[in-house]
């Protein structure tokens, strides 16, 4: 990259996302910061992120519009979601081999709390869980040109994330939680990606990325659907210590499928406008922040969608 701006200067997010599968609601959070498909992690060597992201999904919608709760009788003869409030932490180790090839680690841990009146039911139900998340693991290779400004990755979503949790208030206490709802899905994915990077002039750069995840086993009859997520940014490089940027983010997932899935209420397509800035600190060190708004979602049944989320972290170069 260019003097003016520093390799290590960037967003850090690798796409924690789609590892997240939320039944009767889509992830929330769809931004991309993924250092190495904005040409960030060329060099080699280790580094690390830690990143906090906040979204509470608490607007009912069908298709491409919103569903007014307040005229449901109940007990009605279908689930009716109250809120869904995400406090999620994201470790991520990043090491570069060369400049051609590298490798990353997350580990997501999920702290949800959730609300939601059952069909049949006329109180609400209530969980709460903490725990690790579905662990991921990416290689990347961009040796394909001398410029080095495209490349593809290649990973696994590991089942490592919990998928035992129960209602704890309400009258469906005790029960086992959706399984879209669990801080794991219990599935092994495919991870295939493309992206490319470079700059537009001498004050903004550009990426766009694809990431395609293909669930491949299934466990305890639930599986999660098929997802891509695309991405698309500049980057203000000229403005010194503060590196401004501005994302759209698309996140496109068909439905899950299993005995206990939910069929009917899952599977999206949801795009998201996502500005942001890096601070760099000193050449090692940065911090960072992004606030994300929806511009166009469209659900399958009913679901409940974020009306904004904002992610916070820190990012170190050894």
């Amino acid at each position: 990259m260019k003097s003016r701006f520093p390799l290590n200067a960037a967003m850090a997010l690798l796409a924690a996302c789609p590892s997240l599968a939320l039944a009767c609601s889509s992830c929330g959070c769809t931004l991309n910061a993924d250092w190495a498909s904005q040409g960030l992690t060329t060099r080699t060597g280790l580094s690390v992120d830690l990143r906090y992201d906040y979204f509470k999904q608490d607007e009912l919608r069908t298709g491409t519009g919103r569903f007014d709760a307040a005229q449901v009788s109940y007990p009605a003869d279908q689930e009716i979601q109250q809120k869904t409030a995400n406090r999620n932490t994201t470790l991520t180790l990043d090491y570069g081999l060369n400049a051609d090839w590298g490798i990353s680690l997350q580990l997501p841990y999920i702290n949800r709390y959730h609300e939601t009146i059952v069909d049949g039911d006329t109180d609400v139900s209530t969980s709460r869980s903490s725990a690790w998340g579905d662990a991921r693991v990416l290689g990347r290779y961009q040796g394909f040109s001398p410029e080095r400004n495209w490349g593809v990755q290649f990973g696994l979503k590991l089942p490592t994330g919990k998928t035992s949790e129960r209602f704890n208030g309400g009258p469906q206490a005790g029960e086992a939680l959706d399984r879209g709802l669990q801080p794991g899905t219990g599935s092994t994915d495919l991870l295939l990606g493309l992206y490319r990077f470079g700059p537009l002039n001498q004050h903004f750069d550009y990426f766009a990325q694809g990431l395609l995840q293909v669930p491949v086993t299934a466990k305890d009859e639930f599986k999660p659907g098929l997802g891509m997520n695309l991405s698309a940014g500049v980057r203000y490089v000229s403005a010194g210590m503060v590196v401004p940027q501005l994302q759209l983010n698309a996140r496109i997932e068909q439905r899950e499928s299993g005995d206990n899935a939910d069929v009917a209420n899952s599977g999206a397509t949801l795009v998201y406008l996502s500005p942001g800035a890096t601070v760099n600190i000193t050449q090692q060190f940065k911090l960072y922040g992004f606030f994300q708004v929806p511009v166009y979602q469209r659900v399958n049944g009913l679901q409940i969608e974020p009306r904004s989320s904002f992610s916070l972290g820190a990012h170190y170069n050894y």
